[in-house]
């Protein structure tokens, strides 16, 4: 792969030389990579060794106006002409083409993000991949609405594209979340204005050129690198050109974002931010649900917005659980992300990694929960990683339900326990909070399970799992957790305008009158 630009040849790293890192990460518009117009730009840090390796262009209203321009001539051009079937090929090449660089892109993510390269190999790429495959199968095989009125009018509702689509992603899941995007909305043919978060460039850039590869017109997805607010973000979300925002992010970014769009009455679909639970009653599966539970909690260094952050146990048989969950946490070994032992690398910056330590400082001095494992900065991880953005698996028992611990969402690896004696004291403390994205409940009774699941104020609800996915579901949350549905059909109809168009009966009286 190439990537318009010489690649860093780090000493530290030799196998790097390659084609991973480039040395500048460039806009992607109208098929060309493009520097700012005010040659601005910045180093990026890899979290997990706190060194800068690569420049990333910063981007701003002109580049946004530039990318909508671009984005506009596409729509005009003979994309406007593609037909379903021919989306679905294309989407199918990008996918292919994903499978065919796997190991690049699970380097670049896992280099850009600080979490294992198995995890990013063997888990966020292929996903990647799939949702190309997936989103191609389902343009293919799309159908319109039809009905015969009962004065023998017929009645067809299809679907037209928006026109140029804004996509703003987030540092956790990079290309995992950009491409669960990008699929629908160029399976819709729209043109696509991608704005990467600026902590995670890589595989933004990366993926360009597979695009240009698979034949995708030029303009008709484009990459604008850069910061939120008084950057790239904001202009594009205030972009009059602009038809929508697809956003996935932290809650109080969503608000500015919807702020922002108002006054062109932009369409929205929001996935903000969660506060998960992992709730055990006292008759669950502990060999399942205990180890489940700690994934939940720990996985991707708990940067998920499913993340079961909160322990929600049957007093009964806390004891158990807590002796089972702090021997499966002994088990996480933090590491250097490419170490293939690595099962927990670093967060995404020191700067963050400092926010997470600060909601456990503060459970140390305020008393609000007693901290039974970690809570502090790994040592002995070498002098490669001295300096990176590592934190310790940490578990916090005994939190109040009011507490900033439970109530906040801190995105880091610290889990908090609190204990039920009730199915309805379970659903209270897992619903009590600002968000209501997902959780999970274990227990071997059917009809209990039903009923917390039906009782919980959460968009997803997983029983006996956690983090199951089928592609054709709804996905997203409640509350301050988002506004929308993505996924299969979902995602479709958001990436679309309906049209219904009425042939009238031939020979029926029209009314005089107009109906609206």
């Amino acid at each position: 792969m190439k990537h318009g630009c010489e690649h860093n040849k780090s000493d530290r790293k030799q196998f790097l030389k390659s084609q991973v890192l480039p040395e500048r990460c460039q806009h992607f518009i109208g098929g060309r990579y493009l520097d700012s117009s005010s040659g601005e730009s910045f180093k990026k840090t890899l979290s997990a060794y706190n060194e800068s390796w690569f420049e990333v262009a910063v981007g701003g209203a002109p580049e946004i106006d530039l990318a909508v321009k671009a984005a506009e001539k596409a729509a005009a051009g003979p994309w406007s002409r593609a037909t379903a079937t021919d989306r679905a090929k294309l989407l199918h090449r990008i996918g292919d083409l994903i499978e065919a660089n796997v190991e690049t892109f699970a380097l670049a993510e896992s280099l850009d993000t600080g979490k294992p390269y198995s995890e990013t190999r063997n888990g966020d790429i292929p996903r990647s991949a799939q949702n190309f495959h997936f989103f191609g199968d389902l343009a293919a095989h799309q159908s319109f609405e039809t009905w015969i009125g009962d004065d023998g009018s017929h009645h067809t509702s299809i679907r037209e594209p928006l026109g140029v689509t804004g996509l703003i992603t987030p540092w956790n899941l990079p290309l995992y979340l950009a491409t669960w995007k990008l699929a629908p909305a160029i399976a819709q043919g729209n043109t696509i204005i991608l704005k990467p978060a600026e902590l995670t460039p890589l595989s933004a850039t990366l993926l360009c050129e597979l695009l240009n590869e698979a034949g995708v017109p030029e303009g008709v997805v484009n990459v604008v690198h850069g910061f939120g607010a008084k950057s790239a973000g904001e202009a594009l979300v205030r972009h009059p050109g602009v038809k929508a925002i697809s956003f996935t992010g932290e809650t109080t970014t969503g608000s500015a974002i919807m702020r922002d769009a108002a006054d062109s009455l932009k369409k929205l679909s929001f996935e903000l931010g969660g506060k998960g639970a992992s709730v055990i009653f006292e008759d669950a599966d502990l060999d399942l649900a205990v180890p489940t539970a700690c994934r939940a909690a720990f996985r991707n260094q708990g940067q998920i917005c499913l993340a079961g952050s909160r322990l929600i146990v049957h007093e009964k048989i806390a004891p158990q659980v807590i002796d089972r969950l702090l021997a499966c946490v002994k088990k996480i070994k933090i590491g250097d992300p490419l170490d293939d032992a690595t099962t927990m690398g670093a967060l995404i910056a020191n700067d963050h990694r400092d926010k997470v330590a600060a909601f456990v400082d503060h459970a140390r001095t305020s008393g609000a929960g007693e901290i039974l494992c970690g809570g502090k900065i790994p040592a002995s991880l070498g002098e490669q990683l001295a300096n990176g953005a590592f934190y310790e698996p940490t578990v916090i028992a005994g939190v109040a339900q009011n507490s900033r611990l439970i109530q906040e969402e801190i995105f880091g690896p610290v889990l908090t326990v609190q204990t039920f004696k009730t199915a309805e004291e379970a659903i209270a403390l897992t619903s009590g909070v600002p968000y209501g994205l997902s959780c999970s409940v274990y227990t071997r009774d059917g009809a209990l399970a039903q009923k917390f699941a039906r009782s919980v104020r959460m968009g997803m609800v997983w029983i006996n799992g956690w983090f199951i996915r089928d592609l054709h579901t709804a996905f997203g949350g409640m509350k301050r957790s988002g506004i929308g549905r993505e996924g299969g059909r979902h995602s479709l109809d958001f990436f679309s305008e309906y049209k219904t168009i009425t042939t009238a009966a031939t020979g029926s009286s029209q009314s005089a009158s107009v109906e609206s």
